[in-house]
This record gives C-alpha cells, sequence and structure tokens, in this order.
C-alpha cells in the first residue's frame, strides 16, 4: 500500500459515509419545483396538441 510522506495528507479520505436513515426516493425529486413547471410545461402542450388534434375546425 502507498505510504504518503509524513505531513502530507493522503489523497485517499476515509471510509465513504453510509446513506443518512432518511432516503430521498422518487417523491422527493418530484417535490422539486422545476420539475414540477417543467412536467406541467410538457402536460400542458399534451393537452393543447391532443384538443387541437381532435377539434374539428
Amino acid at each position: 500500500m502507498l505510504q504518503s510522506p509524513p505531513g502530507e495528507q493522503s489523497p485517499i479520505e476515509g471510509p465513504p459515509v453510509p446513506p443518512s436513515d432518511e432516503t430521498r426516493g422518487c417523491l422527493f425529486a418530484l417535490s422539486q419545483p422545476p420539475l414540477m413547471l417543467f412536467l406541467a410545461f410538457i402536460g400542458t402542450l399534451l393537452v393543447v396538441t391532443a384538443f387541437h388534434d381532435l377539434h374539428r375546425w
């Protein structure tokens, strides 16, 4: 194993920190305002285009 000289920190830090007890899943991602605005915009476009396709002028 490589030893760093005395007084110099090793480039490899300690063991990885385990994730916290509260995991963040899909519902956390959906609660973010920018994502919700984007999804609302895409949904609005889909509804407008569907109405445009189905409506007879």
